[in-house]
């Protein structure tokens, strides 16, 4: 089936595979009828994707560098929403915008266009998608200049990206408590959790835990695979992480995790041997779903990685080492854990005080 409902949301969402190139989205209509005629559409826009990506070589055609993009880059990125952001772009612009004209008064207008987007939901709501939302159309598009200048192409005049980027509010940290814990356990699909226990032990971010068994190396005792902003993150396979890489062992050739689909109609399991790959947007619903069932509230998904710092920096009290641990390019990100190390330091302080002659910390009292 290649159109569905969700039962959280009133829209049909479209996913298919062409040529090895896995394609989904929504549709925006409420009925099957409406929904398998926009995913027709849909296929045959990836059709053509796939088709004009050698004619993309020589073409600065908005469309054609897309799909270029999509062939050589995009589709190997698993676990994101490129393909979305890519068809925003494409609805915005028009796919025979050429990508030399778009100028820095461009982007300012196809920023201040997202800035007008709803959040979607099962409900009507009036509440605007957020800053970090709206970068992800921009910083796609900057994707696409970069990806163009490794092709021969040259721009006379770029956008200037940073002038275009929307303030995101400070990261929180938010730790997990035990009670916390044991509740989302507790509440737990088991053919998900090999996938959660990986994000937990490892602290990588949602995108990075699609793993491919090719990124797998047990001779070298090592995964290494591109992280974010395309840079290479790679973590030690320890007794537990190989505990959970052995489990998923001939569930599927190409990934790692896998899930077991569930009918629709009956609710029923279908066989193991059906197992499917893990999808960035069905690890967000069941994320949801495990949530509401477990009645753990305010605690995201990527918050698992900052449990994930945490509990390192509690554990050993070297932030140079949840730096490397979460592949952070700079201290001053990690530094936003500093907090944890706070009644280490009173402690600290304490025994430094309790050192010193008890002649020189004799406190007079003047009356």
């Amino acid at each position: 089936m290649s159109v569905r409902r969700d039962p959280r949301s009133p829209f049909y969402t479209f996913n298919f595979q062409i040529h090895g190139c896995r394609f989904f989205g929504p549709t925006k209509k409420t009925t099957r009828r409406e929904a398998e005629a926009v995913e027709r559409q849909e296929r045959e826009r990836a059709k053509a994707l796939i088709a004009q990506a050698e004619y993309a070589r020589t073409s600065l055609r908005l469309d054609d560098v897309a799909g270029r993009y999509w062939t050589e880059h995009g589709q190997h990125l698993a676990g994101t929403n490129l393909w979305g952001w890519l068809g925003l772009l494409l609805d915005y612009f028009g796919k025979d915008k050429l990508l030399t004209e778009i100028t820095d008064d461009s982007v300012a207008k196809l920023v201040a266009w997202r800035r007008g987007h709803r959040v979607r939901g099962l409900v009507e709501t009036t509440k605007l998608i957020s800053p970090h939302t709206v970068n992800h159309v921009t910083t796609t598009l900057r994707k696409l200049f970069t990806r163009a200048k490794l092709w021969g192409v040259r721009f006379e005049h770029e956008p200037r990206w940073s002038k275009h980027l929307l303030k995101v509010p400070a990261e929180r940290v938010r730790e997990l408590s035990d009670d916390e814990a044991d509740k989302l356990d507790a509440a737990m699909r088991d053919d998900y959790r090999p996938f959660f226990a990986f994000a937990q032990v490892t602290g990588w971010r949602l995108d990075e835990c699609f793993l491919r068994w090719s990124e797998v190396d047990f001779g070298t005792g090592q995964i290494t695979k591109l992280g974010k902003g395309g840079k290479r993150i790679n973590v030690t396979i320890t007794p537990t992480i190989r505990d959970i890489l052995v489990a998923s062992r001939g569930h599927h050739n190409e990934m790692v995790f896998t899930y077991v689909p569930q009918r629709s109609d009956t609710g029923t399991i279908v066989p193991v041997s059906n197992r499917r790959p893990l999808t960035y947007a069905g690890v967000q619903t069941e994320w949801r779903r495990m949530r509401k069932r477990s009645g753990v509230v305010g605690f995201r998904f990527h918050d698992l990685r900052h449990d994930f710092a945490t509990k390192l920096l509690r554990e050993t009290g070297n932030l140079r080492l949840v730096q490397k641990a979460l592949g952070h390019a700079s201290i001053k990100t990690t530094t936003r854990y500093a907090h944890v190390l706070d009644s280490e330091v009173a402690e600290a302080m304490e025994r430094v005080a309790a050192s010193r002659k008890p002649s020189r910390m004799k406190i007079r009292v003047v009356r």
